[in-house]
């Protein structure tokens, strides 16, 4: 097991909490926000229901670094925030939404535990605790098959978020994850994986092979050294980084993902923030949460269709040759992406015999690239402008805008061709 961050205990001064912890406590905010607006939006809906596991409760209080104000961690974060969006959500509907949300907080800890105990009974929620709120000592690879037959008694389909913010890289396998995936259809994943830490002190010894194995992605560098690597490759830990993710994605078992950097005081990525489900929806909302708190995220691939095609080294994606800096979600990124899908997505539409409907273009290539649905309408809207592309409506009608592009629409090439040239 990674070697804690924070001690806590019980009565004594909560630990220190540094400014990119508290962003991705903002993100996660932000995600079960609009989570859980997302799935309440049919009007007859009397009942929602929703598992969340934190995998890695800490003791749920900080000080933070700068204020030395008390910060809640993520147990309270994720019941204040159910609280906060089931009485907006309710506030103006006739037919008010019942939430049976079960929570699961697990810490191995015992004195941290503890400490957990009491943050929730001081904030009112000790009546819940052994009835909506289980309270775990132990480590979360020993109750995660036990948390999932829980929810699996729910229904087949039931949803459930698991919060895997694990203090290292090698907490979690990604054979967890994907048993976690494959036998609960509507379960996602949020993991945190400290690749900055991994880079820093891989080698080609024996403990980063166990490491590697451990991690479940042995084979992550097909056979390279790190040595090898570091000579040949001039931006090694990008190249490393990308093998890494790979590998990651593929055996965790996900349809959908977003692995970006979690940004931090330094102005790079630590650490990677992995969505993963198997709804192209929900990886959309996530990305959208990367573009609104884009001051807490950043990712060193491209903009178009192609952002993890970094293996090698390419002098037009060397920062040092091109003079721009990382992709950042801000508004030059966002430029960047509707130019790049503009340019990339004819290739796809002129191939495909019968065209692709938007839902079927952004599920296909949404993996690949770090633009949301909304970006994606907008070069399709370009283009639209540019007449390279029709878009046809489900009555047969021509859609003239980017906002009006429903899913289910027909992309297709112009019925007057234009000719392109190099």
């Amino acid at each position: 097991m990674s070697e804690c961050q924070y001690i806590w205990g019980v009565g004594e001064q909560a630990p220190i909490i540094k400014q990119h912890s508290i962003a991705k406590h903002e993100i996660l905010k932000a995600y079960l926000t609009k989570y859980l607006h997302t799935l309440t939006v049919t009007p007859m809906q009397d009942t929602f229901r929703l598992t969340i596991v934190d995998g890695f409760a800490g003791g749920g209080i900080y000080r933070h670094e700068t204020t030395g104000k008390t910060v809640f961690g993520s147990p309270l974060i994720l019941l204040e925030t159910a609280k906060e969006s089931a009485q907006e959500i309710n506030k103006n509907r006739p037919k008010k939404i019942d939430f049976k949300i079960d929570y699961f907080f697990i810490e191995e800890n015992t004195i941290t535990a503890e400490v957990l105990k009491k943050q929730l009974i001081d904030q009112g929620y000790g009546p819940q605790i052994g009835n909506s709120i289980q309270l775990i000592n132990d480590e979360f690879g020993n109750c995660a098959d036990r948390i999932a037959q829980f929810i699996k008694k729910k229904g087949r389909k039931a949803r459930s978020i698991f919060l895997l913010d694990q203090y290292g890289y090698s907490d979690v396998p990604a054979p967890q994850i994907r048993s976690l995936l494959t036998n609960l259809p509507g379960a996602e994943v949020i993991l945190t994986f400290a690749v900055d830490s991994f880079l820093t002190y891989a080698s080609d010894n024996t403990t980063t092979c166990q490491l590697l194995h451990k991690i479940g992605i042995p084979n992550c560098l097909r056979g390279r050294s790190i040595k090898e690597i570091k000579q040949s490759e001039k931006k090694w830990r990008l190249y490393i980084q990308s093998s890494m993710y790979r590998e990651l994605v593929e055996k965790c078992g996900a349809p959908f993902y977003t692995p970006f950097f979690i940004r931090s005081t330094k102005g790079h990525g630590d650490y990677w923030l992995i969505h993963l489900s198997k709804h192209a929806r929900a990886r959309d909302v996530m990305t959208g949460i990367h573009w609104e708190k884009n001051n807490h995220f950043i990712h060193y691939g491209g903009a178009g269709l192609d952002m993890f095609q970094m293996l090698g080294y390419d002098p037009g994606e060397d920062s040092d040759f091109t003079q721009q800096d990382a992709f950042c979600f801000d508004i030059n990124a966002r430029q960047q992406s509707i130019s790049m899908l503009a340019a990339q997505i004819p290739d796809l539409i002129y191939s495909a015999p019968d065209g692709l409907s938007f839902g079927e273009l952004f599920s296909l290539t949404c993996n690949t690239s770090p633009a949301s649905a909304d970006i994606y309408r907008e070069a399709v809207g370009f283009l639209l402008e540019q007449k390279d592309l029709e878009v046809i409506n489900q009555n047969g009608g021509t859609r003239r805008s980017a906002n009006t592009i429903h899913n289910n629409d027909q992309i297709l090439p112009p019925s007057q061709h234009k000719f392109f040239f190099d």
